[in-house]
């Protein structure tokens, strides 16, 4: 019988816990997955979508409403922090998910702003966890589509039936187009870079993330 684990994924938008880790959550249908979406919740659309999806991932989860405009102004660092906090249920995880400090792509600032946060919260025993992953994807600044870093600890190429699976939801569930910039940067490979302790992710964060 399959170990049980609870996991907790924080995500800035509605899309991005399936686009960067829904191979890992479609993978272990039997854990207990809670995903925290800090963006879009006064979104009617995206909102209703989310919480379909949550159904088709067998997960739970609840939404925020942080500023997302398309001008990506800076948000204070404790807004955010207090945002993540007051949206958590109060229990102990085995694992935390999230961006990267360099984001996925280049860029949107909430998905730096937000691995940061998850990280200096962990790290205060805020969000308490037994390790934490976050996702490692680039574009080579634009250069090609969004893939998943080989250099990561984490490496799994999807099964043909899951990548299909991911597609669905961004195209079927969330309503991207299929020659959107969603669908089209769908992996079908997913990394993520491992830490089990908070001081070294918190190292890692203050060396500029990604390399290790």
């Amino acid at each position: 019988m399959e170990y049980v684990k609870s996991v907790l994924v924080i995500v800035a938008h509605p899309d991005d816990e399936t686009l960067w880790a829904g191979g890992e959550i479609l993978l272990h249908p039997t854990w207990n997955w809670f995903v925290t979406t800090l963006c879009r919740k006064n979104d009617p659309d995206r909102s209703s979508r989310f919480y379909k999806v949550l159904k088709e991932l067998k997960a739970k989860g609840i939404m925020g409403d942080l500023d997302d405009a398309p001008n990506q102004t800076p948000l204070d660092e404790p807004l955010i922090e207090e945002t993540i906090l007051s949206l958590l249920p109060k229990i102990h995880f085995n694992r935390i998910m999230t961006h990267n400090p360099n984001g996925e792509y280049t860029r949107h600032l909430r998905h730096e702003e937000i691995s940061k946060a998850v990280i200096l919260l962990w790290n205060a025993k805020k969000i308490s966890a037994d390790e934490l992953w976050t996702f490692a994807y680039d574009d080579g600044h634009k250069s090609h589509n969004t893939i998943a870093n080989e250099k990561a600890p984490i490496y799994n190429q999807l099964t043909e039936a899951i990548s299909l699976h991911k597609l669905n939801i961004i195209t079927n569930i969330y309503g991207f187009n299929i020659n959107s910039w969603e669908a089209k940067n769908t992996p079908t490979k997913e990394a993520f870079w491992k830490f089990n302790n908070p001081a070294d992710a918190l190292q890692w964060l203050n060396s500029g993330g990604d390399i290790i």
